[in-house]
């Protein structure tokens, strides 16, 4: 017999051992500057019992002693034991990694199809870093209690407190977090005021409650609106004058038969408006979590408003000969808000700042395309003035550039004849691949964006500069054509350097995702941390992340057509291969492909997964502060001819520790 969907029992909690690995690494799963993403995932969890229709009122208080409590009237966390632990299910939810009632995404009337959950590791994180953690849940007429301490460790054993009345439900949760796991143990009140009154815009039917202890004395502030985004947006932007009306919009896919690509319940909510001048509202949420570093959905945002503002300027010849508007133009001056709803969406890291569903660009653009280019449309003064704001921006782009151009036009610039260079001469837009191999460079050609994208291949691997003087440089030729095209001469981190005619404001490392590729990145990036380090200092150099694996997945029947997908390396394979099988996709239907080289991918795979901005993973290559020395000695050990031994030495004592990455 099928349970109904508001039915939730200890069989729903799947179960995906130990906290073991949030104590070893907590920086993989929390931010260590302070608990406030601690507190979120609670937050989080209770919201989604709002998203669900379960919960009306939610609170969270922060108290004197560093502690915060989060209540919901939500259905309660099963109590009962769970079939295959044999303990109290809301005890495998703290203790147990990978576990939670949200991964069951394909049950049509699943209550957490589409929720903020993902990993099952959320409140386990709370748990684990916390002194003290107490559970107080009210369903089936009782209220239970459950208290942890020391990191996770049953203190309490669940049991039954008291009986309650047979409509009285809900969870209560309040943890003390342990200082020495943050940089601060305080958490920021301000954040978690700002993450609240988000909240209760998302869920229009939810009172979300902020109580702040101060002298003995609970100070709250309550924030509901019942209009849901429209008195958010119009509240964000009362004291900024906008030159036209705000745009918003809300678009689901209601039938699966509406779209091949995504899922019933998928979708946006969004605001929009454009402001002369003064900062700008920048806030995008996705299954109600803050993407404070956004992600592909505004990307999708992004897009779909240019191509309706690019169409209108087009239909109402309102362009200038020769001015090219870019999407930058239209974007620069736009405040908004957007609120997207996904089905299992990809983040970059556990504290989920920013979207990297590559879906997320296909499923907001065209979700805001269209009814932004009807309402223009009605709106056609409106639509004016929003167009007049981006030309001027454009005008004032141009001429920008035009100033720099004539600044650097006392010396003939003599460019590498390798180097396949963009159109704009917009240094603050423009990007520079330099690329591994002829074979590649031809693909990155085809492939890139030849209005700001240019393209520089490398024949071979470059030389290893640790110990060449500047003078020498310029006698190896793949050396200096990559000094001739970014524009800058070698220098010093320390004294004046001249970088204005630096020709590109990103500089991007594109090689093999293999070993050999790996080490060009190492004698790249020695180069320029020897050579141009003030490029590093000033956030220029980036280091590409191709895909080494591509997933054919054939089609699963009606609304679920055949896809490609792409993994970075090994984990990210096995991730995704397990996420088929959830998906139930049985095993061997699937085929995995190894790219050998970019070479071997074609021009529009190498847009999708490698070049194009809103869809590609880059990591920023930075020094950290007070690190240059440290870092320098490293290179040095490393790179230096004289240093054999002492590489050996390190390699035999470190070489299976290494897990390295670039950020």
């Amino acid at each position: 017999m099928a349970r109904k969907a508001d039915q939730y029992r200890a069989e729903d909690i799947e179960i995906l051992e130990d906290l073991s690995p949030i104590l070893h690494r907590p920086g993989m799963y929390t931010d260590p500057a302070n608990p406030n993403h601690a507190l979120v995932e609670v937050i989080d969890n209770a919201s989604d019992e709002g998203l669900a229709g379960f919960a009306k009122s939610i609170s969270v208080v922060l108290h004197e002693d560093g502690s915060a409590a989060v209540e919901d009237d939500g259905r309660g966390i099963p109590v009962e034991l769970h079939p295959k632990k044999k303990v109290p299910a809301v005890q495998v939810i703290f203790t147990t990694l990978h576990s939670g009632g949200k991964f069951r995404k394909t049950d049509a009337d699943a209550v957490y199809r589409i929720a903020g959950g993902l990993h099952g590791v959320g409140v386990c994180v709370t748990n684990a870093l916390a002194r003290r953690l107490e559970v107080e849940v009210k369903r089936d007429g009782a209220l239970y209690r459950l208290v942890f301490a020391d990191n996770g460790k049953v203190k309490e054993p669940l049991k039954k407190v008291k009986s309650v009345g047979p409509r009285e439900t809900g969870t209560r949760i309040r943890f003390w977090p342990d200082p020495g796991y943050f940089d601060s143990p305080k958490i920021a009140s301000a954040e978690i005021a700002a993450l609240l009154r988000a909240k209760a815009m998302l869920l229009p039917g939810v009172r979300f409650t902020l109580g702040v202890e101060r002298s003995g004395k609970i100070e709250t502030t309550t924030w509901h609106f019942p209009e849901g985004i429209r008195g958010y947006f119009g509240e964000a932007m009362v004291e900024r004058e906008a030159v036209a009306e705000p745009f918003l919009g809300e678009r689901y896919i209601a039938a699966q038969s509406e779209s091949d690509s995504f899922a019933e319940g998928e979708g946006a909510l969004w605001a929009i408006a454009w402001t002369p001048e003064g900062e700008v509202v920048a806030e995008s949420y996705v299954n109600m979590i803050p993407t404070r570093l956004g992600g592909t959905h505004v990307a999708g945002l992004r897009e779909g408003v240019y191509n309706a503002v690019k169409s209108f300027i087009d239909h109402h010849a309102m362009g200038q000969r020769g001015l090219k508007i870019v999407p930058e133009d239209v974007w620069s001056r736009a405040s908004y808000v957007l609120a997207v709803k996904m089905l299992d969406p990809q983040f970059k890291g556990q504290v989920k700042n920013e979207l990297i569903s590559r879906d997320g660009v296909k499923l907001v653009g065209q979700m805001v395309r269209d009814p932004f280019e009807l309402w223009l449309n009605q709106h056609v003064d409106e639509g004016k003035r929003i167009a007049e704001l981006a030309i001027h921006q454009a005008l004032a782009r141009t001429r920008a550039a035009q100033k720099v151009e004539r600044r650097k036009a006392s010396g003939v610039a003599v460019l590498p004849g390798k180097l396949t260079d963009c159109a704009s001469d917009d240094p603050e837009r423009n990007e520079l691949f330099i690329v591994e191999g002829d074979s590649a460079g031809g693909s990155a050609k085809q492939a890139r964006d030849k209005e700001f994208q240019a393209v520089l291949p490398l024949k071979g691997k470059p030389k290893n500069t640790w110990q060449d003087s500047p003078e020498s440089l310029y006698s190896n030729k793949e050396i200096e054509a990559i000094a001739l095209a970014i524009g800058v001469e070698p220098h010093a981190l320390e004294g004046a350097v001249d970088l204005s005619g630096l020709r590109y404001r990103k500089i991007v490392i594109l090689a093999d995702a293999d070993v050999d590729g790996s080490h060009i990145q190492v004698l790249l990036l020695t180069l320029f941390f020897r050579h141009f380090p003030k490029l590093i200092e000033q956030g220029n150099l980036f280091v590409a992340q191709p895909p080494l694996f591509r997933i054919d997945v054939p089609s699963q029947g009606k609304g679920k057509p055949a896809r490609k997908l792409y993994a970075l390396d090994k984990q990210e394979l096995a991730a995704m291969e397990e996420k088929l099988r959830d998906e139930g996709v049985r095993d061997g239907a699937w085929t995995v492909s190894r790219f050998k080289g970019l070479g071997e991918m074609s021009p529009e795979q190498l847009w999708e997964t490698t070049l194009n901005p809103d869809t590609r993973r880059m990591l920023p290559v930075r020094i950290e502060d007070g690190m240059f020395e440290a870092d320098r000695d490293v290179f040095n050990m490393m790179m230096a001819r004289e240093n054999a031994p002492a590489r050996r030495e390190w390699m035999e004592t470190y070489g299976n520790l290494v897990d390295a990455d670039i950020s």
